[in-house]
């Protein structure tokens, strides 16, 4: 295990101390469960890292690939089945090693397996592995350990990722059709700038016609491409590994994850999704019995945007200061007027957790609604998209065509 420095506060007073844990997330919990809100963690660098972490880290440095969410809904669901049959915990986890395929979640789960036989709880273990199981899976498994009811947590944790999964497919679903047409339009302006263009600016140039604007345009692209297409080329390589390089840091996280929710036509099916994403598992958290300041920052770190999470982190701190979770977040600007109406209801009936499951519903009717009809909105303007670069290719090309026509004729 590692140690770490923290700074955290409970009812106002600054508390600071160290704590030995496995990850930075796993001190986070520790400290949420004794009431303490974290400011700030630390690793102490002259500690080791932990088990856990060296061999995320060992795998992450030969590039194993980390299990992807349907092997997680399937071991959540296996396990889940287990025990509600009355399999013991360390046995489950024994038989899933066996089964399992992916590398990099067997050998999570031995470390997880041999963690239990030492007599530590599964939440702690699961914290081992966040590349694996998020803040969010570990928060509701603690809680159902708590309460024992860990297999009805299993359960929950079960069905929300499954309809995460389904969003995820449905938006990748909407965007495969408009991202191939780019791509094709891109191949197929980098082929005739390459290859066709130039065959008819030799044919012009031995007619010595005069050649109109768009033709000198088309020329003038084509040459450009033809002298420095692999120049070009390694730009586009280092322009995406440059963007994704910066995309991973904490700035550009925070700057990419704005900016997609500000695309037009994606961007507010994206908000849209990722409002709905936070309200399920707000409900689903709640509903597991986690307090609502250590909710709101698991919930945080799992709706997977920065920006979002940000705003979420503001919400838990006007809670802190004793705000109501209407006003806080109607302070974020994030939620429509009938969502604020909603939450406003649920703090006064106490069924905030019933409301937000409404809520998420509410999102998720609107943004599938919105991705059955993506493929008609999009349509149009990849036909106007595609019409105006023929437009602009016949222009160029037929226009020097009739004038030398012409000129024959003339003659």
């Amino acid at each position: 295990m590692a140690s770490f420095r923290y700074r955290g506060r409970r009812g106002g007073e600054l508390i600071e101390g160290q704590l030995d844990a496995a990850s930075r997330d796993a001190v986070a919990a520790q400290l949420l469960d004794g009431g303490v809100t974290p400011v700030d963690i630390a690793e102490v660098l002259a500690g080791g890292p932990s088990i856990g972490e060296s061999f995320d880290t060992l795998l992450k440095g030969f590039g194993a690939k980390a299990p992807d969410l349907t092997e997680v809904i399937l071991f959540t669901r296996q396990i889940y089945t287990l025990m509600r049959a009355g399999v013991p915990i360390n046995q489950a986890i024994a038989g899933l090693i066996r089964s399992t395929r992916n590398a990099t979640l067997v050998e999570a789960l031995r470390d997880i397996h041999a963690n239990i036989e030492s007599g530590r709880e599964l939440s702690n273990c699961l914290a081992r592995h966040p590349r694996i199981f998020s803040t969010l899976f570990v928060a509701i498994v603690r809680v159902g350990e708590n309460t024992g009811r860990l297999d009805e947590a299993l359960l929950q944790i079960a069905q929300y990722l499954e309809l995460e999964k389904d969003t995820r497919q449905r938006i990748k679903s909407a965007l495969r059709y408009p991202t191939m047409v780019l791509l094709a339009i891109g191949v197929a302006v980098s082929i005739i700038n390459i290859f066709v263009i130039p065959a008819f600016a030799r044919m012009f140039e031995r007619a010595g016609v005069d050649l109109p604007l768009p033709t000198r345009i088309l020329i003038g692209t084509s040459n450009v491409f033809v002298a420095y297409w692999p120049v070009m080329l390694i730009a586009l390589a280092l322009a995406v590994f440059g963007v994704r390089a910066w995309v991973n840091t904490d700035d550009g996280r925070l700057a990419w994850d704005r900016f997609k929710l500000r695309l037009p036509i994606i961007g507010d099916i994206l908000l849209r999704a990722t409002l709905g994403r936070f309200a399920r598992s707000f409900a689903m958290a709640l509903q597991a019995g986690v307090p609502l300041i250590q909710a709101l920052t698991v919930i945080s770190r799992a709706v997977d945007n920065v920006h979002i999470g940000n705003h979420i982190l503001a919400m838990r701190t006007g809670i802190e200061r004793g705000d109501s979770l209407s006003r806080t977040a109607q302070a974020t600007g994030m939620f429509t007027p009938m969502v604020i109406q909603m939450l406003t209801v649920g703090e006064e009936t106490g069924s905030v957790d019933d409301l937000m499951a409404e809520v998420a519903g509410f999102y998720e009717r609107e943004v599938d609604y919105d991705i059955r009809n993506l493929s008609q909105t999009i349509e149009p303007i990849m036909i106007t998209v595609i019409a105006g670069f023929v437009l602009i290719l016949a222009l160029g090309v037929f226009l020097p065509m009739w004038d030398l026509a012409s000129v024959k004729l003339r003659r």
